[in-house]
């Protein structure tokens, strides 16, 4: 894949991506891969350019879309991303930490500001109030409905502590790179349940069957159960 590209691809082409401010990362197809499938209506939340939002459509293209970020040039992108893939996504210019509204949904996903430091051009990942962005991510979710976010492994105990205040059924499931220590964390939750946490053994970060060939965790656990 050439940098010099306008466009790149995620899922093996399944997803098509203009190059701009911010470029999605094999998170984006990670969360998406995490997220169940069949929802009708779902919130993504610090959506940027829409990578993980593009993905989850690839595997449910007749889910719902919502979008929520605080960057027009981002929100821009990402519309201009939906067309590219002939897809539609609703964006809603806002600060999910101040954004008044009763709406809910029955999946809540995002790729949260989860790093400490000077922030990047793009302003992505950098100097949020990761317990305040999700309890009020969390917020958004239909009862019954589930919450899924990715993010560095250094700070899950922040996270699975805010979320096990208000959801069940935790799911967690670590990603892998070089080292023996885990790199990136999938979790899971669903509001209105008190169900037991899971702990999965997790893959390594590259592993092709879903970043290259698309499949979902759901699907590969199926198969790897059966060989």
């Amino acid at each position: 894949m050439s940098t010099k590209q306008e466009i790149f691809t995620l899922m093996g082409g399944r997803v098509r991506i203009h190059r701009g401010h911010y470029n999605p990362t094999s998170d984006a197809v990670w969360l998406a891969a995490f997220a169940p499938n069949n929802a009708r209506t779902v919130l993504d939340v610090g959506i940027g350019t829409g990578g993980v939002s593009l993905c989850y459509l690839a595997n449910n293209p007749t889910a719902e879309i919502t979008g929520i970020d605080t960057s027009v040039d981002m929100l821009h992108e990402c519309e201009q991303n939906a067309i590219l893939n002939d897809a539609s996504i609703e964006t809603i210019e806002q600060d999910i930490n101040t954004w008044r509204t009763n709406r809910t949904f029955d999946l809540v996903l995002t790729n949260p500001p989860y790093f400490n430091g000077t922030p990047a051009k793009h302003n992505a990942h950098h100097n949020a109030d990761l317990r305040t962005w999700i309890s009020r991510c969390i917020a958004r979710v239909r009862p019954m409905g589930t919450f899924c976010i990715i993010t560095d492994a250094t700070t899950i105990a922040l996270v699975i502590s805010e979320m096990s205040q208000k959801l069940g059924d935790i799911t967690i499931f670590p990603l892998f790179g070089a080292k023996n220590t885990a790199e990136r964390v999938l979790i899971s939750g669903k509001l209105g349940t008190k169900g037991i946490s899971i702990l999965h053994h997790g893959l390594p970060m590259n592993y092709e069957p879903i970043l290259r060939n698309g499949l979902t965790i759901a699907d590969t656990l199926s198969t790897l159960s059966q060989k």
